[in-house]
């Protein structure tokens, strides 16, 4: 019942958090409640292990705190028995109530394991869609890092998620054009599958993932051009200019299924410095709903965005992801290693 509401729920419980108490280490929750030390170690970021004091939080990654209303005859040992927990995981998270004065009606927390998906991929997935989701993995899974590498020309904050303390540095990016956009739900449900396989212990086509997150810092940039993606999901923007201004570059049309640039009508794949002068040569010479390279290089925010988060990162890997075709193109005009 707890897993049914969790998963309706779409803010889906609070960030399990347990007070520490004297002689308590990041080894002791590990064994408690059976997650890898490292990912504890990289959830409390702002703690030295050696260090710990009695009172300070600790976020527990994996779980969620939900709320639980004591029954008459509840006991923390049966509401602990009844979902298979041990007995300290409920009495650790619960640090102000006194289990031998539970009423009825009182409202105590229960952790829980999360062993399904969090990300809601199978749907329109628009940048709202997207926000939600990076908000309920980041409650869940407190070792993951996220800021925005920039805005979009709506300003829309374009986010990074990193996971893994790794020195190989991999990177992947979806929905670089508009009509494209089912690749960023196949890259957040990617990140959610990873996530459950290194808090939970599993393995991916019979890999384990932890010695992927000890060795690789994984880079996603899961939409690169949130503006494109909600105008070929949502219609035109309510916003002027760019409503105008898309309904003009499309002729009028609010059709928007063909449109692969961003609000501008600026194609992002086509805007980097690299052999930009061929494509200026080939391609449209005004805004278009796709391959207009724009009116110089790295012209348009989305793209300035990512040729920084490329140098700031110095990638080994790149992993760029369109929905059209079935061809891998390896590196660039013969520059690959």
């Amino acid at each position: 019942m707890i897993r049914h509401r969790l998963v309706r729920d779409r803010k889906g419980g609070s960030t399990l958090n347990v007070v520490i108490q004297r002689g308590h280490t990041f080894w002791y929750y590990s064994q408690l409640f059976r997650v890898p030390l490292q990912l504890i170690l990289d959830s409390n970021r702002d703690k030295n292990p050696d260090q710990l004091r009695p009172g300070e939080v600790v976020k527990i990654p994996g779980y969620v705190a939900t709320d639980y209303t004591v029954q008459a005859g509840d006991t923390f040992w049966l509401i602990a028995r009844r979902r298979g927990l041990p007995l300290e995981m409920v009495r650790l998270i619960n640090p102000g109530v006194d289990p031998n004065r539970l009423q009825v009606g009182q409202i105590v927390k229960v952790p829980v394991r999360i062993t399904w998906r969090l990300v809601e991929g199978e749907r329109e997935y628009d940048y709202e869609a997207l926000v939600t989701d990076i908000r309920r993995l980041l409650t869940v899974y407190p070792f993951l890092r996220q800021q925005s590498i920039g805005d979009s020309v709506m300003q829309k904050a374009i986010p990074e998620i990193r996971v893994g303390i790794g020195t190989k540095r991999v990177h992947a990016n979806g929905s670089f054009h508009a009509n494209e956009w089912l690749t960023t739900p196949l890259l957040m449900t990617f990140l959610n599958d990873y996530l459950l396989a290194l808090t939970n212990q599993t393995a991916i086509r019979g890999l384990f993932m932890q010695p992927l997150y000890n060795s690789t810092t994984l880079s996603i940039v899961p939409m690169v051009n949130p503006d494109g993606v909600n105008l070929v999901i949502n219609g035109p923007p309510d916003e002027e200019p760019y409503r105008s201004l898309v309904l003009e570059i499309n002729n009028g049309s609010r059709n928007f299924s063909g449109w692969k640039a961003n609000i501008r009508g600026v194609d992002l794949n086509n805007q980097f410095p690299a052999g930009w002068e061929i494509e200026k040569a080939r391609k449209p010479t005004e805004p278009s709903p796709r391959d207009y390279p724009g009116e110089r290089p790295l012209s348009e925010p989305e793209t300035i965005a990512m040729a920084q988060l490329t140098r700031q990162r110095d990638f080994h890997r790149v992993l760029a992801f369109h929905s059209q075709g079935e061809v891998i193109f390896w590196g660039f005009e013969g520059y690959e290693p």
